[in-house]
């Protein structure tokens, strides 16, 4: 049984897609249709159900999966046992993160990681909206939301910390919120899809329905409509803290936290074969943010001079 054929075989599991699998492994798509070929031929069994758009397994693929995932898994096992090493990080990885964050936080570190990684090249795509990751041939996606997928793993990069702010220019007009109910007087920028903001009070969680001029589904949008005096908003510090360094915006109700407690995730489909190239990157940026990501740390290290 070749190698390379299990490879695409649970390449092409991953992706629904046979062309694309073979693209991420170098090789052409009448190759990668060839390779499958001859695995089925071997096995004597249909694999993947081919259609115009995309493919399947077969319930004999789903089968199959996990062994051939076992058989790579202790390939590389060997390699390692006899100093091989680990197998080096290569083809496409496919990644999908929020736009606000990538732009501010993941884009500035790729150049540094390319130059660890020089065979491994990153196609990227940035939405705020939740992307199905199996439709999409995804490897990996950065989530800031609450995770209910059990086919996805995920693992915590840095904690996303929220605070509620505002210009300092809106506040000498309108005033300063004292307390999470002053909020219904307040113009407020809400992100699409956050109909209440909730705080942890000294009488328990407290939730607040806000309106305002403008609700938009981008962070930078908020922060900058924030940061132009439309009104007050809830703000990730990942996304605010430049403004927060700058006087730009100012924190307000420090006294009563966001509920609930959220955090920024690698997420990626469950398999018992995790790919090098989705191991390092997800390493990389875990250890590049750290227990406390660089945005917080800059920020107090700000708020202390």
């Amino acid at each position: 049984m070749n190698v390379d054929h299990l490879t695409l075989f649970v390449r092409i599991a991953a992706t629904h897609n046979i062309s694309m699998a073979g693209k991420d492994l170098n090789l052409s798509p009448a190759v990668s249709s060839a390779y499958i070929n001859k695995l089925e031929d071997s096995l004597g069994v249909k694999l993947i159900h081919r259609t115009t758009r995309k493919v399947s397994l077969t319930e004999e693929g789903r089968s199959f999966l996990p062994h051939a995932e076992d058989v790579l898994n202790s390939i590389d096992t060997a390699r390692a046992s006899v100093g091989a090493g680990t197998v080096t990080p290569q083809g496409t990885l496919r990644l999908t993160a929020p736009a606000s964050f990538a732009r501010m936080h993941i884009i500035p570190a790729l150049k540094a990681f390319s130059e660890v990684y020089p065979e491994l090249k990153i196609d990227m795509r940035m939405s705020d909206s939740i992307v199905d990751m199996v439709e999409g041939g995804f490897d990996v996606a950065i989530r800031n939301a609450s995770l209910n997928d059990s086919t996805l793993v995920a693992r915590k990069l840095a904690a996303d910390k929220r605070i509620v702010c505002a210009s300092p220019e809106y506040l000498e007009q309108f005033g300063e919120p004292k307390k999470p109910q002053d909020l219904v007087n307040h113009q407020c920028i809400n992100l699409v899809g956050l109909e209440h903001w909730v705080f942890d009070t000294p009488e328990g969680e407290k939730k607040i329905r806000i309106q305002g001029p403008l609700r938009a589904d981008n962070g930078d949008s908020i922060r900058d409509a924030c940061i132009a005096g439309m009104g007050i908003t809830i703000s990730s510090i990942w996304c605010a803290y430049q403004a927060l360094q700058e006087g730009r915006l100012v924190q307000v109700l420090e006294e009563y936290p966001l509920l609930p407690e959220t955090n920024i995730w690698a997420v990626y489909p469950s398999s018992r074969l995790l790919a090098p190239k989705v191991r390092v990157f997800i390493d990389y940026f875990a250890k590049r943010f750290g227990d406390v990501p660089y945005w917080e740390k800059e920020l107090n290290n700000k708020q202390r001079n």
